[in-house]
């Protein structure tokens, strides 16, 4: 056989094949969202299904898991973000849930019911200022929120007959830790000195170092307060 050229190598390189993932985590931010159950018990979960625009988040969470039984009755979460640092605690928490008894379809995967999330993942709670569910003390930044709208997913008539919910988190209040601030700005934060953990296809990833300049920076951040 001969040997491929450089051109057949390139086209056989940039080819394209039709897949069917099971899951479509193709990058997302990590974080721990923290709720409170009707008795104002906590629950922290990890989540990888989150996107911002403007001054909202997007959740997307599992209707019938804790976090989406609490984000429905109650109305509150705080997205907490940790950084890379914090990888540990935050996989101390996976296959572990607030569900008592766990249900089915997680016990068959191994999941196994946890009453004191914060205890297992070895963090600290801490007071929250505008909603009830507390903070994670060791993460760098905490977003406190409110439930704006739930979404059922999948055509779901309501929330309680969905799987899956897209839920709305209208931001009431960020804590950052000062080793993140941008110097010189009171309320920004500075990309080059904030290092958050990413997933990717149930993979744990930092970001790398900046690509490059992106010609958006020529717009003053507070643009987007508007």
């Amino acid at each position: 056989m001969g040997t491929l050229t450089p051109i057949d190598a390139h086209a056989r390189s940039t080819r394209h094949s039709t897949i069917s993932p099971a899951i479509l985590y193709f990058g997302s931010q990590v974080s721990l969202l923290s709720t409170v159950d009707d008795e104002g018990h906590p629950n922290l979960a990890p989540n990888s299904s989150v996107w911002w625009l403007g001054q909202t988040a997007m959740l997307g969470v599992a209707a019938r898991s804790q976090t989406g039984r609490n984000l429905v009755a109650n109305g509150e979460a705080v997205i907490n973000l940790p950084s890379v640092d914090h990888v540990d605690a935050v996989d101390r928490l996976a296959l572990t849930t607030g569900r008592n008894p766990v249900p089915e379809r997680k016990a068959g995967a191994g999941y196994r019911h946890v009453r004191d999330k914060f205890a297992a993942a070895g963090l600290r709670p801490l007071a929250s200022e505008t909603v009830a569910p507390p903070r994670v003390a060791e993460f760098p930044v905490h977003l406190e929120g409110r439930v704006v709208a739930i979404h059922p997913m999948g055509g779901a008539g309501s929330p309680a007959e969905a799987s899956l919910l897209a839920v709305e988190l209208g931001i009431t209040r960020v804590h950052v830790v000062e080793s993140v601030r941008m110097a010189g700005h009171a309320h920004r934060i500075d990309p080059v000195r904030w290092r958050p953990l990413m997933m990717s296809f149930q993979r744990f990833f930092g970001l790398g170092g900046e690509a490059r300049p992106s010609r958006l920076a020529s717009i003053d951040e507070e643009w987007y307060r508007g």
